[in-house]
C-alpha cells in the first residue's frame, strides 16, 4: 500500500491509498478461504467449490467488498500514522474502478484538527508563586507517620472515646428481634459515628466481658421503613476493649523509620515537603502561562471536537456515578435537568479543554517538537514501576492507539515546558 497526501482545505485533508493487483488478489484469497465453508454451489459439496467457480456463479466481484474491508482495516491507520494526521471525524472514501487482476486507489477525505497559529507565546508575564513549608506542615506530616505506625492493643479497663470494641449485639423492637440487627465479634470504634445516633456513646464505660443494653431510636428517615422512628434495644456483649497506642515522637521512633535521630527525620520530612511545594508552585505557574496564551489566541473550534469532548465528559461522569450505583439518567432525574440543558452547562468547559489542546499543539508545531523512542521508553519505565510490571508489558497492554496518545501527551508536556522556560516570572 502506498499513501500519498493530496491536499488540505481548511480542516479537510485528502489523501490516496494505492493497492497493487497482488495485494487486492491476496485479500480476495483470504476472504474466499474464510467464507467458502458457507457457500453452496450445485455439483459441489458445501465449502468445496473452487474460487473460480464461485466467481463464475455469483460474479467476479463477489469477494471485492470484503477484500476492500480487509485491506482498509489493516492499512488505514498505518496511512494516517505515516502522514501524521490528527483525525477528528470519520472518513469519506471514493474508489477507482474495481477489476479482477488489477489494483485500485482509494481517495480519502477526512476532517483533521485545525492547525492553530500561536503568536507571541514566548515572554508571557506571570507572577512568581512560592509555596512556603511551615513548621506546622512538618509536624502534621510527622503526626501522620505516627498514626500510620500506631498499634491497636487490648486493655484491661473500661472503654473510652476513641477505643475499639469487639462485641456481639442483637437488636430488638419490643420482643421481636429484627433482621439485619445482629452481629458477632463486630469491631466498633467509639466516636466513629458508624452506628445510629446514641449507640456508641452508651458503650463508653463498658469493660471486656460485660453486657450492656443500648436503647436507641431509629431516625425518621431511616432506610428500612419498618424501623424508621422506632425505639430499639441492642443487647450487647463486649469481648475486648482495644486502644490505639501512638509511638512517641523521639529518636527511637526515628530509628524505626531508618534515621539516626529525630532531627534527621524532621529534616528529611521538610526536604520532601519543600520538593513537593516547589513542584506544586511550578505546576501552578505553568497553568498560569498556558491560561494567558489560550485567552490571547483566537481559535475556530470544529463542532465535532466539542461534541467528542462533551461525550467524553458524560462518559466520565457516568463511570463515576456507577461506583455509587447510579446512572446519568438517575442523576438528571435527581437534579431535575434535561440532557440538553446539562450538555449546555458542560459546553463552556468542553470548549476550553479543546481550545487548550489545540493551542498546545500549535506551540508544539511552531517549535517542531518531536518525541524520541528513548523518551517513550523512559515514560513506560515510570509507568512500569507504578503498576509493578515490565515496560514491555505496559506497552503491550496500552496497544497501538493508547501508545499514540502517550506520545501526544509527552509532546504536549514538552510544549508546556517551552512556554514556561520562556515566560517572564515577575
Amino acid at each position: 500500500m502506498k499513501a500519498t497526501f493530496i491536499s488540505r482545505e481548511k480542516n479537510d485533508v485528502k489523501f490516496t491509498m494505492e493497492f497493487t493487483a497482488e495485494e487486492f488478489d491476496q485479500a480476495q484469497i483470504k476472504v474466499y478461504q474464510a467464507q467458502k465453508g458457507k457457500i453452496e454451489i450445485p455439483g459441489f459439496r458445501k465449502g468445496k467449490a473452487p474460487r473460480s467457480i464461485i466467481e463464475k456463479h455469483f460474479g467476479e466481484g463477489i469477494f471485492f467488498e470484503d477484500a476492500i474491508d480487509e485491506l482498509l482495516r489493516g492499512n488505514y491507520e498505518a496511512a494516517v500514522k505515516e502522514l501524521d494526521l490528527d483525525l477528528i471525524d470519520s472518513p469519506r472514501a471514493e474508489f477507482s474502478e474495481l477489476k479482477k487482476g488489477e489494483g485500485f486507489t482509494v481517495t480519502i477525505t477526512v476532517a483533521v484538527a485545525p492547525v492553530v497559529e500561536v503568536k507571541n507565546y514566548k515572554g508571557i508575564e506571570i507572577e512568581k508563586i512560592e509555596n512556603e513549608v511551615k513548621d506546622e506542615d512538618v509536624e502534621n506530616n510527622l503526626k501522620q507517620q505516627q498514626e500510620r505506625n500506631a498499634r491497636i492493643v487490648s486493655v484491661e479497663r473500661a472503654a473510652q472515646e476513641g477505643d475499639t470494641l469487639v462485641l456481639d449485639y442483637a437488636g430488638f423492637v419490643g420482643e421481636d428481634q429484627f433482621e439485619g440487627g445482629t452481629a458477632l465479634e463486630q469491631e466498633l470504634t467509639l466516636g466513629s459515628q458508624m452506628f445510629i445516633p446514641g449507640f456508641e456513646e452508651q458503650l463508653v464505660g463498658v469493660a471486656a466481658g460485660e453486657d450492656k443494653d443500648v436503647v436507641v431510636t431509629f431516625p425518621e428517615e431511616y432506610h428500612a421503613p419498618d424501623l424508621a422512628g422506632k425505639e430499639a434495644v441492642f443487647k450487647c456483649h463486649v469481648h475486648q476493649v482495644k486502644e490505639k497506642q501512638v509511638p512517641a515522637l523521639d529518636d527511637e521512633f526515628a530509628a524505626d523509620l531508618g534515621f539516626d535521630t529525630l532531627d534527621e527525620l524532621k529534616a528529611s520530612e521538610r526536604e520532601k515537603l519543600e520538593k513537593y511545594a516547589k513542584a506544586g508552585a511550578e505546576s501552578q505557574m505553568k497553568d498560569a502561562v498556558l491560561v494567558k496564551l489560550v485567552e490571547a489566541t483566537e481559535v475556530e473550534i470544529p463542532e465535532v471536537m466539542i461534541k467528542d469532548e462533551l461525550d467524553r465528559s458524560v462518559q466520565e461522569l457516568n463511570q463515576q456515578l456507577s461506583y455509587q450505583g447510579l446512572s446519568i439518567k438517575q442523576y438528571l432525574e435527581f437534579t431535575g435537568k434535561e440532557m440538553g440543558d446539562f450538555l449546555d452547562e458542560l459546553r463552556p468547559e468542553a470548549e476550553k479543554a479543546v481550545k487548550t489542546r489545540l493551542v498546545i499543539a500549535g506551540v508544539a508545531a511552531a517549535e517542531a517538537i518531536e518525541v524520541s523512542e528513548e523518551e517513550v521508553e523512559e515514560e513506560l519505565k515510570v509507568m512500569a514501576v507504578q503498576y509493578q510490571m515490565t515496560a514491555d508489558k505496559v506497552r503491550e497492554l496500552l496497544g497501538e492507539d493508547m501508545m499514540q496518545y502517550l506520545v501526544k501527551d509527552l509532546k504536549s508536556k514538552k510544549a508546556i515546558e517551552v512556554l514556561f522556560e520562556n515566560a517572564v516570572i515577575k
